[in-house]
């Protein structure tokens, strides 16, 4: 297969959905742990075309989502200093903070600005060398490497008036979080595809031994879901539980060597606060000891941060899989996408805002359809 419309051919779902039905025998909760997995699946409907006994849970996928309040509130007071070029992607300037949000600081008067690579912030800070320029460095290992390659070259470029505001976290210890709580319903996973080519699939077997779930390395395409589906339910049916790259396309055992040197070199493992979860230990990066100069917390210093997540938000019962979006109260009434409590009704990725934007609006949602997907 050579081009993406080949993944949702509708006739090869056809066929992958007709194997998923002919070996299901029993429930199986399989967690998908991207949020453009999660769009997809609800975007082509796919929750609703599985068998009954399959279930989809949406994990804590979404790495503006997870992005904890009290990073976002002390973007917030870095973004508002007169000294400062605030850069980041446009999907964080609606996430709100404690009060408010980046876009709110740039309408009274901050130097917010949306860009599109991390270099491109490193650029302005060249331009700008009377202004402290921050670049807002959060997600997954996908968006890791870039930001590391940035604050690498900074050094080497002696740009002082470059920092970056870390919040990077880590798909394999927030897999043994879910698999640890008490509530946990999840017998199979959804590997990130993208994560995984970065950084292979070493750190799975592990997790997949010491749990007893299969991982399976999932695409972004319908048909990559539904082979990744159908891959899990076959290792469930069997009872086994290994680790199987369904994405070979762009995932290989070792990840990519280059990007993996350029992490060991300019970040360190912490432990990380997941917003709605609360604290994961080993599951972010920080930046290391020699680069900390450019660390754009201890260049700042932001102290006194108050944070307070709204009441009638149920976003971190979505990001562990315990609730559906449109069983939340407050969803699509008090939350909406122009007025949200929380990142997972703002973010591309969010599972809130795909239930939204392809009108999962009722908890009644339709009965599932037995039309392939489209």
């Amino acid at each position: 297969m050579k081009y993406i419309e080949e993944f949702q051919n509708p006739d090869l779902a056809r066929r992958l959905l007709d194997d998923i039905h002919s070996v299901v025998t029993r429930p199986w909760a399989l967690m998908e742990v991207c949020g453009g997995q999660t769009h997809t699946i609800i975007r082509h409907g796919i929750d609703q075309l599985l068998p009954e006994q399959v279930e989809l849970i949406h994990g804590p996928g979404c790495p503006v989502c997870v992005t904890p309040l009290e990073v976002i509130d002390k973007a917030l007071a870095i973004a508002s200093r007169p000294e400062v070029i605030f850069c980041s992607f446009g999907d964080m300037l609606r996430v709100p903070g404690t009060g408010s949000d980046l876009f709110r600081v740039r309408s009274e008067g901050g130097d917010v600005r949306v860009v599109y690579s991390p270099l491109d912030a490193l650029k302005i800070a060249q331009q700008n060398p009377d202004r402290e320029v921050v670049f807002f460095g959060i997600g997954f290992e996908t968006t890791a490497p870039p930001n590391a390659m940035t604050v690498y070259q900074a050094r080497r470029l002696g740009i002082a008036n470059f920092s970056l505001l870390v919040s990077h976290v880590r798909v394999p210890p927030a897999i043994e979080a879910i698999m640890q709580s008490p509530s946990c319903r999840v017998q199979g996973f959804l590997a990130a595809g993208h994560v995984c080519s970065v950084m292979g699939t070493r750190e799975y077997p592990e997790l997949a031994e010491r749990f007893r779930v299969p991982i399976v390395v999932t695409g972004f395409e319908p048909l990559d879901i539904l082979e990744g589906v159908r891959r899990t339910v076959l290792q469930l049916e069997r009872g086994e539980h290994t680790v199987d790259n369904a994405y070979p396309r762009a995932v290989q055992p070792d990840g990519n060597l280059a990007a993996l040197a350029m992490l060991d070199d300019v970040f360190e493992v912490t432990d990380r606060a997941w917003r709605g979860i609360g604290t994961i230990p080993d599951s972010g990066w920080r930046l290391s000891t020699r680069y900390r100069d450019y660390d754009a917390e201890y260049r700042f210093s932001v102290t006194g941060i108050d944070t307070q997540e709204p009441a009638a938000c149920r976003s971190g019962e979505v990001l562990q899989g315990l609730l559906k979006p449109h069983e939340c109260e407050a969803f699509g009434t008090t939350c909406t996408p122009r007025n949200p409590l929380g990142a997972t009704m703002v973010s591309s990725e969010g599972a809130c805002a795909a239930y939204y934007l392809y009108r999962r609006l009722d908890i009644t949602t339709a009965a599932r359809e037995t039309s392939p997907v489209a």
